[in-house]
């Protein structure tokens, strides 16, 4: 067995939030885990998200839901080149659905498991080029002291960090997918038109189609 196998055979018997919750017992992740995450040692192109919802984890298949859909469609890819696991990494700052809040919304990722798992997951991916980090939780994790105060902020100055040299992948800053911010993309319209187009080159660079 290779090491980025026993990786996600060790990441998919993950129990860190049943078993060990930040904050005690009352804390521990309300259902059974299902850790979702697709670890590539060919992928150049890294997604990185926020924690599953919950059809994601039903299902086992990231993204398979409103958000991948609107998500594809800003990378240019269809669903067979999106889940081939030689073209794109999925890795989410979450691996498991942490559940809703009083409101009914999904609550942020769990605390435990990027400090447990994201420096072994990078790690074992040292091919990746480009990290896409979606919504807050990847910008802070990937981008450090080139995040800016608020999300949009960081995504409307996405050469900061996507132009800086620096060592490692270059990270581009991107919101959230979900269709709860089609109020913010109509707002945003510089994303569409200035962020997009480059996206889709980069995307069809790295995959060889260009």
């Amino acid at each position: 067995m290779s090491d980025i196998e026993a990786l996600r055979e060790t990441i998919a018997a993950c129990r860190i939030c049943r078993e060990q919750p930040l904050g005690g017992p009352e804390k521990r992740l309300p259902h059974e885990p299902r850790p979702v995450a697709v670890i590539s040692r060919t992928a150049k192109i890294l997604i990185a998200g926020q924690a599953p919802g919950m059809r994601v984890h039903q299902s086992g298949l990231p993204f398979n839901d409103a958000s991948g859909d609107r998500l594809r469609q800003w990378l240019g890819v269809d669903r067979d080149s999106f889940y081939d696991r030689d073209k794109f990494a999925i890795v989410p700052m979450g691996f498991c659905f942490p559940g809703y809040d009083a409101k009914g919304h999904d609550l942020p990722p769990r605390r435990e498991c990027a400090p447990q798992w994201r420096s072994s997951v990078m790690a074992s991916m040292p091919q990746i080029e480009i990290v896409l980090a979606i919504g807050q939780y990847a910008q802070v994790w990937h981008l450090g002291e080139n995040r800016k105060k608020t999300m949009t902020e960081t995504v409307f100055h996405w050469r900061d960090s996507f132009l800086a040299n620096r060592d490692g992948p270059r990270v581009l800053p991107l919101p959230h997918p979900s269709w709860r911010n089609t109020g913010w993309l109509k707002r945003n319209a510089w994303f569409e038109a200035d962020i997009l187009p480059l996206l889709k080159r980069e995307v069809n660079r790295l995959l060889g189609s260009a």
